[in-house]
């Protein structure tokens, strides 16, 4: 074939990426479909075959045994699949009940509880339903959430001298906080780190620390560290929450020779250890909670991190305890670090947040050095 030939054969049209991604939504989707009616085929099967075996067996095979699929059914069934089985399992009950050899009341309890269940089953599905999720797919997006929330405080790769950690402890031991922590290096010389604290704690707090940490990790790489704050406010005032503030500690840092900017926004302050006292030391700044006032203004507190230097960046429940100042809240925090770390950071962060603070408040710890 020659040249002319090959370009008179029409071009395989080439479809936009917004389709291609549509395309691939779709087939993910269409999966999951034929996966749940798959399943619910299953439980179906199962459970039919349990009736028949209390129907063969009534007094070997107890009418209890159609728990089990009703149970599997609700942790993995979608809700519009969930309905229909719980009606059939429902039917399956009642032909089971039919098949024993005497009605006793110790049936009639068990087909009761049997029933009971569904209907709690039913209720439950019909919830998850409103609220968009259902099944294990519903279970995998709130895992899929919480675990979002954690890679937003990801520690980026630092060129070599300089050391982050952090350490994150919820109330109750949950997985979801309202403190958390967003890290981002614009450029290969800058390192911007925020620690904030939402108000509310525990699971309270999940949802709104989720969709914070989402807008704040978009905004501290894409402004210059001035900015970040006010603009972090302006974002909180247009959510117009019930309690919808927030306290934040903001470092940016230059990798490159040391120099630091530091600003909070009503939160408690940041602490220095000097290598050449070997002593901690409080960096106040001043600056507003987060959500309340517009226009506010964030003051900056500047310094060098020499070789040996350490900053430590936390939340207030590492320092805040019931009928405690939370002076005396850092004062102990400080001591503790000295006495802990004593020049070797490395596990500093999750150290100090076992060792101290309140277990029924969120805990926050970042610790950043230079070598």
């Amino acid at each position: 074939m020659d040249a002319t030939a090959r370009s008179e054969r029409p071009a395989r049209p080439v479809l936009p990426a917004r389709s291609r991604l549509a395309g691939r939504v779709r087939d993910v989707v269409r999966r999951s479909v034929l996966q749940e009616y798959g399943l619910a085929a299953a439980l179906v099967g199962f459970s039919g075959a349990l009736t028949l075996a209390v129907a063969l067996w009534p007094a070997t095979v107890p009418v209890v045994g159609l728990m089990v699929p009703l149970l599997v059914g609700s942790l993995l069934l979608g809700p519009r699949q969930l309905q229909w089985f719980v009606v059939w399992i429902v039917v399956m009950v009642l032909i089971a009940t039919v098949f024993q050899v005497r009605i006793t009341p110790r049936v009639v309890v068990t087909v009761g509880i049997e029933l009971l269940m569904a209907a709690i089953v039913l209720l439950a599905s019909r919830r998850r339903s409103r609220l968009g999720v259902g099944g294990a797919a519903g279970e995998a997006m709130f895992v899929d959430l919480r675990d979002r929330i954690l890679n937003q405080g990801g520690i980026p790769a630092l060129p070599r001298g300089w050391r982050m950690e952090s350490a994150l402890r919820s109330a109750g031991g949950t997985p979801f906080a309202g403190d958390f922590l967003v890290a981002s290096q614009p450029s290969p010389d800058r390192l911007d780190v925020v620690v904030v604290d939402v108000s509310g704690k525990g699971e309270q707090a999940g949802t709104r620390a989720l969709m914070l940490s989402g807008a704040f990790g978009g905004l501290i790489g894409a402004l210059p560290p001035q900015s970040f704050l006010p603009a972090a406010n302006e974002y909180l005032l247009r959510q117009d929450w019930a309690e919808g503030f927030a306290t934040a500690v903001h470092l940016a840092l230059d990798l490159s020779d040391g120099r630091f900017e530091l600003r909070t926004a009503g939160h408690p302050p940041a602490v220095r250890r000097a290598a050449g006292s070997g002593r901690w030391s409080v960096l106040g700044s001043e600056g507003p909670v987060l959500g309340l006032l517009p226009d506010a203004e964030f003051h900056a507190v500047s310094g060098v991190l020499e070789p040996g230097d350490a900053v430590m960046l936390y939340t207030d429940g590492m320092v805040e305890e019931p009928r405690r100042d939370i002076e005396l809240g850092i004062d102990r925090m400080l001591g503790a670090a000295e006495q802990l770390l004593r020049g070797e950071f490395a596990g500093a962060a999750d150290r100090l947040v076992t060792a101290l603070g309140s277990r029924d408040d969120d805990r926050a710890m970042v610790v950043v050095t230079r070598s």
